[in-house]
């Protein structure tokens, strides 16, 4: 249940006071809540500024964040090099967030030079902490044979992993590897499963995938599933 506007100011007030006097974890805490606007004022200049706080503490979640506001302009104009610099430290604290968003810009050459290879290697590092999405990425690579030998048994493993961990991909992953094999009323749930977290961009995607499908029940769980927007709304 989530905080009701009264309660949530009254935590902030006390997260402002212990981050004054220099607690590196409410100064994190502060910055969320200055980034979410949620009760306090929606200020992601704000939020940023005790990020950087915390970050220069040596806490890797903030960080991590730090990175997250470099890369998607959230407080600051969008610098791609610094947001890899800041992923790149919270990878180093051994943050499972920090090493897939770093592993995200190096697979894609963006902030940093190109290098699939540490991309890979990180995201077996995240994986092996559990983080779904790193899951489901290693997975890939098994299944299309990036940089590793394919093989099908492994993928279908990191997906089962991803999807069970939770990530609306790693789902979907799953599901279509359930339903090559014939395992059509599994691939089914799990589908369902990712529609309820999906991104409204990969809802509809998923939608008009499944309505392409030859599987008669594919396409009937897509007629049923909302549009992205509606889902949003």
């Amino acid at each position: 249940m989530s905080e009701a506007p009264a309660d949530a100011a009254a935590v902030a007030r006390r997260l402002r006071e212990a981050a004054r006097d220099g607690d590196v974890a409410a100064q994190y805490l502060l910055g969320q809540m200055h980034l979410e606007g949620r009760g306090v004022a929606l200020d992601p200049q704000e939020g940023l500024h005790w990020y950087q706080l915390a970050a220069s503490a040596g806490h890797a979640l903030a960080m991590n964040m730090v990175g997250r506001c470099h890369e998607l302009g959230r407080g600051t104009p969008v610098n791609l090099e610094l947001a890899a610099a800041w992923y790149r430290r919270a990878a180093e604290c051994g943050l499972d967030w920090g090493q897939y968003n770093y592993a995200q810009l190096l697979a894609k050459g963006r902030g940093v030079p190109e290098d699939r290879a540490r991309a890979l290697a990180l995201y077996r590092l995240a994986a092996g902490q559990g983080h779904a999405k790193s899951m489901n990425l290693v997975g890939r690579h098994y299944d299309e044979g990036w940089l590793v030998e394919r093989d099908p048994a492994a993928a279908r493993d990191w997906y089962r992993r991803a999807a069970e961990g939770g990530d609306f991909r790693g789902q979907c992953s799953y599901a279509s590897v359930l339903a090559l094999a014939g395992e059509i009323d599994e691939a089914v749930a799990w589908l369902r499963k990712a529609a309820q977290t999906a991104t409204p961009a990969f809802l509809d995607q998923l939608k008009a995938s499944l309505a392409g499908s030859p599987i008669a029940s594919l396409r009937a769980l897509g007629a049923t599933l909302p549009d992205g927007a509606a889902a949003v709304g």
